[in-house]
């Protein structure tokens, strides 16, 4: 078979028909370096990008549990926000990091798009307001922008004005990778469990399960501070850490995961952070980066599972292997 977007050939196995293992090289194209240096600037502009899809999702749609509905999802080609309901319509937005735009679709037909490049977050901000306005789409969001420590509103930043396509391109292929082992760590269990969703805010790809309990019974919030839960994702790095990595951990966290016992060796518990810590870095380099990252998540839910006591044999599907 042929890869449409690269040229390159798939082998099949001829006795099973399924596809034959990629060579090294295929799989480090598939997960590519993304040094945090060399694209910082690009990835602070993305992010209030993104933040501000992820704003218009959460104040058109109906609330969920833990705000789940200002989350996007990953597409083959970059994000989506899914359909977001307006009135009798719907309509989606979806950052296209392949064609490099932002392009917005109507349940009534109608397309508009947005250009990925070199531009400030006030002038993207602007343009994006006034294309939701052509298509009758009126939206008012929280201008100030979540994380940075010092918040310049979306319609006035003029700082972050990056755009690199090849470092936003390494980044789109990670995110694949990623959301396809999540999805696979995803469908070993049968408990509560979110979608594989990216958090604008904290511009993190994640995956959550839950006990099934409150940490308190009479915490009636629906914070995810009040139940059990286990969670790990991706996140291109920030704050003390910065870097690549993938992160792990269980809330409230049990005594004793501290010095669980995980997988891979590379893997290791963050004191300051209060997680396990897998870098990006130790993933590509592995030799087979899927079955790396699946240890990862399987091993530090397991510990703390296991040391919460969640009676994980109502919660595991027989079939966790596949």
């Amino acid at each position: 078979m042929t890869d449409p977007e690269k040229g390159n050939s798939v082998a099949m196995d001829a006795g099973t028909g399924q596809t034959a293992l990629p060579g090294k090289d295929s799989i480090q194209e598939a997960w590519p370096s993304l040094p945090y240096e060399a694209w910082k600037d690009t990835y602070a502009t993305l992010h209030m990008w993104v933040q501000i899809a992820g704003r218009i999702r959460g104040a058109l749609s109906p609330w969920l549990n833990h705000w789940w509905h200002n989350t996007l999802y990953v597409t083959p080609r970059g994000l989506t926000s899914s359909p977001i309901p307006c009135s009798l319509r719907t309509f989606e937005m979806s950052f296209d990091f392949i064609g490099h735009q932002l392009l917005i679709q109507t349940s009534d037909g109608m397309t508009r798009s947005l250009g990925l490049y070199p531009r400030s977050v006030a002038d993207f901000y602007h343009e994006l307001k006034a294309t939701l306005s052509s298509l009758e789409i009126e939206v008012q969001i929280d201008l100030l922008p979540h994380k940075p420590a010092e918040p310049v509103r979306y319609d006035q930043d003029q700082q972050h004005a990056s755009y690199d396509p090849p470092s936003v391109e390494r980044f789109r292929r990670i995110l694949v990778q990623c959301d396809r082992v999540f999805k696979q760590f995803r469908g070993r269990f049968v408990g509560k469990c979110s979608p594989v969703h990216l958090w604008p805010g904290s511009f993190d790809l994640a995956v959550t399960r839950f006990s099934g309990r409150r940490t308190s019974e009479n915490d009636s919030s629906d914070d995810d501070s009040a139940y059990e839960l286990s969670s790990a994702g991706f996140w291109p790095g920030s704050g003390s850490l910065l870097q690549p990595a993938f992160y792990a951990y269980t809330t409230p966290a049990p005594a004793g995961i501290q010095t669980a016992s995980i997988r891979p060796g590379a893997a290791h518990f963050d004191g300051n952070l209060g997680e396990f810590i897998l870098l990006y870095e130790h993933v590509r380099e592995a030799a087979d980066p899927q079955v790396a990252l699946l240890d990862f998540l399987q091993s530090t839910y397991e510990a703390g599972a296991d040391l919460a006591h969640w009676g994980r044999a109502q919660l595991e599907s027989r079939s966790s292997e596949r």
